[in-house]
């Protein structure tokens, strides 16, 4: 006989009571995710206390309120300079990670080459390995041949005997009567 596979244990708890724990873990973890939330905008508002003092307009004039208008214009110059200036950093050390990650995976891979062996394909196989579907015709060069029967041989014979003997011909169209007998014949004036 064959050993027995080892099977899991069956769960002692109940599916009630498994639907019960999961919608307490879900409830407990959008409590935390709510009181993290707070406490992040609570952390918001008491940075900006501390690095915004309240604005006091009532009572300036009118050269008090540019004064204070390129003050602040001067702490916003300052602050966009601190922000362009870390995320310059942060693309900086993003693209080093990239590199340096990629260096990991050049170090750690070594590629073996696998050793090769000789595989026949057929002309028609290697066409669609190259291109795709995209090649339509047939690489079989026999069936491109061009079939010759023999019939086509026999009236071949019979339209070579007809012309006669080409020298014949050659002789009759040279020098000038040659050439007025072939405008003549094309239909030309007499």
């Amino acid at each position: 006989m064959a050993p027995k596979a080892e099977t899991k244990p069956k769960c002692k708890i109940s599916a009630s009571r498994k639907l019960s724990l999961k919608i307490l873990l879900l409830t407990r973890a959008m409590e935390e995710l709510e009181a993290e939330k707070a406490a992040r905008e609570e952390e918001k508002v008491r940075y900006l206390g501390e690095k915004l003092p309240p604005l006091q307009f009532s009572g300036l004039n009118m050269d008090d309120l540019q004064k204070l208008c390129k003050q602040i214009h001067a702490k916003i110059d300052v602050v966009d300079e601190e922000r362009y200036d870390c995320e310059a950093k942060v693309i900086k050390n993003n693209r080093d990670i990239n590199e340096l990650n990629l260096k990991v995976q050049d170090l750690g891979g070594k590629f073996k080459k696998p050793a090769l062996r000789k595989v026949r394909v057929s002309a028609d196989e290697m066409m669609r390995a190259l291109f795709g579907s995209r090649n339509k015709g047939s690489m079989d060069l026999r069936a491109n041949l061009k079939s010759v029967k023999k019939e086509d041989i026999k009236q071949e014979k019979e339209m070579n005997m007809e012309v006669g003997d080409w020298r014949k011909n050659v002789e009759a169209m040279s020098g000038m009567e040659g050439r007025k007998k072939m405008f003549d014949a094309a239909g030309g004036v007499q």
